[in-house]
């Protein structure tokens, strides 16, 4: 169970992400002005999705090349954006033949279950002073919906099942792994960010859809469907949903941080 729990997702519906899930690239415009991209730099966009934010960071001027884990994902955003490199790597894995003057990481590094695999390899591609600017689900990120789905299993005698694909980790967790490999943090910042989720009434089932699979997922599609459906109904007792509209309790951690020379 150990090993299992921390594998990645790997396979990403590319059309649904990028018809649903906006706002994930839209908060992440954020972060690229934080980033302050130059022109010429040459900058890893890690975790890049479908690559509208690789496409951001690129308008400044900046070599950019964008690096994720799902096929799906990466076809779509070269498809998308052909003038930029992307490719299919593990981010616990990726090995840079090249060094960057930054690594740029949104809504991504959560997903990376071995967390200092990840790191070693966003700093092994840093030169000398090279920044790191990510921002990721932090301690007690979606822990609301979390707990809908457990209830869910439990009701169902299917406590077993569940696992939890994600890495949520606190200031001074992330702080600590970052001081090993070499790197100064320059601001952590860990922040409520409640998220309006699209698609109205259906925003949950949606959301659900795309990313709360992961915490199931070896489930028959029958029983996606039933689990999803009974956590739901959970959730519209919350304080989530309010006359027709649903809000993720997203809780991100903002970091910056400087590889020493």
């Amino acid at each position: 169970m150990a090993n299992r729990n921390k594998e990645q997702k790997i396979h990403w519906n590319a059309n649904g992400y990028d018809e649903s899930m906006s706002f994930v690239s839209k908060y992440g415009e954020d972060i690229v002005k934080w980033l302050n991209p130059k022109p010429d730099e040459r900058i890893v966009d890690f975790g890049c999705g479908t690559g509208d934010l690789a496409a951001k960071i690129a308008a400044h001027g900046s070599k950019v090349i964008g690096v994720d884990i799902s096929p799906e994902m990466v076809e779509k955003a070269q498809a998308k954006y052909p003038e930029i490199h992307f490719e299919c790597a593990d981010g616990m894995r990726w090995e840079s033949e090249h060094k960057y003057d930054a690594v740029f990481s949104n809504a991504a590094l959560h997903w990376m279950r071995e967390p200092e695999g990840a790191i070693e390899s966003m700093t092994s591609a840093l030169r000398p002073g090279g920044r790191l600017i990510a921002e990721f689900g932090g301690y007690g990120n979606v822990a609301t919906i979390i707990s809908a789905v457990k209830e869910t299993l439990k009701g169902c005698g299917k406590e077993e099942v569940f696992l939890m694909p994600w890495y949520f980790p606190t200031i001074g967790e992330y702080s600590i792994l970052l001081e090993r490999y070499g790197m100064e943090v320059c601001s952590a910042n860990l922040f409520d960010r409640p998220t309006r989720l699209e698609n109205g009434p259906d925003g949950m089932t949606v959301w659900l859809r795309m990313f709360g699979t992961a915490m199931f997922p070896n489930a028959s599609e029958a029983e996606v469907a039933q689990w999803i459906d009974e956590s739901v109904q959970i959730l519209k007792q919350s304080t989530l949903f309010d006359q027709g509209s649903w809000t993720a309790d997203y809780r991100r951690l903002r970091i910056s941080a400087v590889k020493r020379g």
